[in-house]
């Protein structure tokens, strides 16, 4: 007998953050890796919320905090969902977390019951089915490819839904393929949802700063469905706060409580520092993420155009995040002398060893046949990567 649970047990590991650990070896090894499986900005943090981090150390914010966050930070990010998204929000309805991924996990774990249905449009981000599975609900894969820009339609989730359908995990702009759903595109997935009033919408809006179209729009929008829709945001792309750890959840009152709950159980408040930090960002200038945003956007353009010079690779324009998502299956059954491709797997285990380029196999986001790159990278590092895969899959016979 194992002495590991098996809800444990039946969890499959993060395989960016296990390409992102192979990456670290061989870099301490000596070996020069272009780490492009990492979903990180490589940008330091904005002087000014460092600023305030420190002004809250020099005030004495050290004690515990309050379980869904100080009522200054829930405040601010009512005032952002307000003064961006156009959406009221009361603070009692928003609980601050440790990063996205906690507050998206804690909603899960306080929505779904042993049995019940969890919808993902697939390709998505490692962790939406694993956390569906801790909470003994049963993902719904729903596959978009690369010639719908990875979106499903209204008529794919129609067919999607059935009498145990409880949630929905929408996430625009996308990980892993930058992809936007439309103001037109959401319009229909929400004439659907309007006819099953049982399912809440769990909206993971973290790339929502980094977009590349003239306006990002959310599924809260929609007046039949708001009052379903926990919106699933935070600091850390926008920012460039990744190891800040602050993220929030703002949704129905009784969501916000039942989380609050939860969490008063499991972490109880957030680091008292990074929520002061978190609070400076919201509330001061804004240039610091349009500075990011088009650094992101000049870096998205070089990578397309270098991507598409590799024989074999077919490759979309995402509209944000800073991810590319290109369908390679091509590769698999080709060799280099006495290595064969048998798998994507293997085509990016090649790239790391022959190239020293690291990506993520497009199978960990539920979508095998395609592979991941983060070109949240410097311009020289994006192209040296790429000249680097172009080099070494053309030994690839």
């Amino acid at each position: 007998m194992s002495i590991i649970s098996n809800r444990v047990e039946s969890l499959a590991p993060s395989a960016t953050l296990a390409m992102s650990q192979k990456s670290a070896e061989l870099k301490a090894a000596g070996v020069d890796v272009i780490n492009m499986s990492v979903g990180e900005p490589d940008f330091d943090t904005p002087d000014h919320i460092k600023e305030a981090a420190k002004r809250a150390i020099d005030e004495n914010y050290s004690r515990y905090s309050p379980v869904p966050g100080y009522l200054s930070l829930r405040k601010a990010v009512c005032d952002k969902l307000s003064r961006e998204n156009g959406i009221d929000f009361a603070p009692e309805q928003i609980v601050v977390g440790n990063g996205a991924k906690h507050e998206l996990c804690n909603a899960v774990m306080a929505l779904v019951n042993p049995g019940d249905e969890v919808i993902i449009p697939v390709p998505a981000w490692v962790s939406y089915v694993e956390m569906v599975k801790l909470a003994e609900g049963v993902p719904v894969t729903v596959s978009a490819g690369i010639e719908s820009d990875f979106k499903i339609s209204a008529a794919q989730l129609e067919a999607a839904i059935t009498e145990r359908s409880k949630v929905l995990m929408l996430n625009s702009p996308s990980n892993p393929t930058g992809s936007i759903y439309t103001y037109e595109e959401l319009k229909a997935l929400a004439e659907v949802l309007a006819r099953h009033p049982e399912i809440i919408i769990l909206a993971d809006e973290i790339y929502e700063h980094i977009n590349f179209v003239e306006r990002v729009h959310s599924i809260s929008e929609f007046e039949a469905i708001r009052d379903r829709v926990v919106i699933i945001n935070g600091v850390s792309k926008a920012y460039a706060m990744t190891g800040w750890r602050i993220g929030y959840m703002a949704g129905p009152p009784a969501i916000a409580k039942a989380v609050t709950k939860l969490q008063g159980q499991y972490t109880s408040g957030v680091s008292s520092i990074a929520q002061k930090a978190a609070e400076a960002a919201y509330n001061g200038s804004q240039q610091c993420v349009e500075d990011m945003r088009r650094a992101f956007e000049r870096r998205r353009d070089i990578i397309v155009e270098l991507a598409q010079q590799i024989p074999g690779w077919r490759v979309n324009r995402p509209d944000g995040a800073f991810y590319l998502f290109p369908e390679v299956s091509g590769y698999v059954g080709k060799r280099c002398g006495d290595r064969v491709i048998e798998s994507v797997n293997d085509y990016v285990m090649y790239l790391l060893e022959e190239a020293h380029v690291a990506c993520v196999d497009g199978a960990a986001f539920c979508a095998p046949g395609y592979m991941r790159l983060s070109y949240a990278t410097s311009d020289d590092n994006i192209r040296e990567a790429m000249r680097r895969i172009r080099e070494a899959s053309a030994k690839l016979q």
